[in-house]
């Protein structure tokens, strides 16, 4: 797909793009996120941010190549990169830090000059906390116990769940929570929606913070991070939220996208109907609110076609329901994936066409 007039990618500094959920599940590259990202970074510096702490930008950007992607090391931030630069502003140079998690914690302390150690026998002065498959009961036993004897804990994200291509699992929120009901603390928690991971991006690319446009699948980090900083957001829905949680929350997408393609074209507009009907139409896709909880979407019929068009139309349904105090919002959010997902399973091949990334 080739870069359109207009297109929302041209608008920003840079793009902060999330991985799980919006780039691959897993091992699998998520339908047209490659060909678009390869498209929009020719004129907008991409930025991979990601929550999850597990691998070392070297292993990250390994993957990234592995899918088609052009990238570095240079072009990935993590939250366990955003965790040892935290830390590196309130401990001493080569201080003992505990690292919990994968070895993207290791290499991220190592990285500024602090100490990564994995035995309590070192005194460790803080804990660095990640997720890791590896990570074990007598981990979190030990990081337990460091918290209790006064370190400085930081976690590197509270994401509960992490998408994979075999479904959800248990992300580090689960794993920070058996550490906070052993000690009663609480963290700093530096990766999304809190701004380090931001200001980390802001600071490789070099543009203002306001300038960055925040690309995630998440409501509750990606996008719930940007909106509390006053960044633009372009919420992607391949991944864990889709309408219905957005009915749910208190969250404000700037923009929504069926997938990466929303980055290379115009944002789709919507428009209201006039009266007293409850009518919404956006590119040739219209919905009618028909009673309490019942919405009837119409002319939505090719995902290829009309999934910007959906999503644009959802977004604004949505939000006008939940705004309103509306106690069926939900319920309408919930047709809306249900059209998106029955247009993504009828579509040809992957989403539609032959080749999408």
């Amino acid at each position: 797909m080739s870069l359109g007039p207009g297109a929302l990618v041209t608008a920003y500094g840079a793009i902060a793009c999330d991985l799980d959920g919006v780039v691959y599940r897993g091992s699998w590259a998520v339908p047209y996120a490659v060909g678009c990202l390869e498209q929009g970074r020719r004129v907008t510096p991409v930025v991979f941010a990601t929550n999850n702490a597990a691998r070392t930008p070297t292993e990250v950007a390994r993957q990234l190549r592995s899918l088609g992607l052009t990238a570095e090391p240079a072009d990935v931030v993590t939250s366990a990169q955003a965790g040892a630069a935290w830390l590196l502003q309130r401990l001493s140079a080569d201080e003992a830090v505990l690292a919990v998690g994968g070895d993207g914690v290791d290499s991220a302390l190592a990285e500024v000059g602090l100490r990564p150690v994995r035995s309590l026998a070192a005194r460790p002065a803080a804990v660095l906390q990640g997720w890791a498959r590896t990570v074990t009961v007598a981990d979190l036993a030990d990081a337990s116990h460091a918290v209790a004897a006064g370190a400085v804990w930081v976690a590197t994200n509270t994401d509960l769940t992490l998408p994979t291509e075999a479904g959800l699992v248990p992300g580090n929120g689960t794993l920070v929570a058996a550490v906070r009901n052993a000690t009663g603390r609480e963290p700093i928690v530096v990766g999304k929606p809190e701004q380090g991971l931001y200001d980390a991006v802001a600071k490789r690319v070099g543009v203002p913070i306001s300038r960055l446009l925040a690309v995630g699948d998440r409501l509750d980090t990606d996008i719930l991070g940007a909106m509390r900083l006053g960044v633009d957001s372009a919420w992607v829905l391949t991944g864990v939220d889709g309408f219905a949680q957005l009915a749910a929350t208190a969250v404000v997408p700037t923009w929504v996208l069926p997938d990466l393609r929303g980055l290379l074209s115009p944002p789709q507009a919507c428009s209201v109907g006039s009266g007293s009907a409850r009518h919404w139409t956006a590119g040739g896709v219209s919905a009618h609110l028909r009673g309490p909880g019942m919405v009837q979407i119409e002319g939505a019929d090719e995902y290829a076609v009309h999934a910007a068009s959906l999503a644009a139309l959802g977004r604004t349904v949505v939000l006008a329901l939940r705004a309103e105090g509306d106690p069926h919002a939900v319920q309408v959010g919930a047709t809306f994936d249900e059209v998106l997902g029955a247009l993504r399973e009828n579509a040809p091949g992957q989403y539609g066409g032959s080749d999408p990334n």
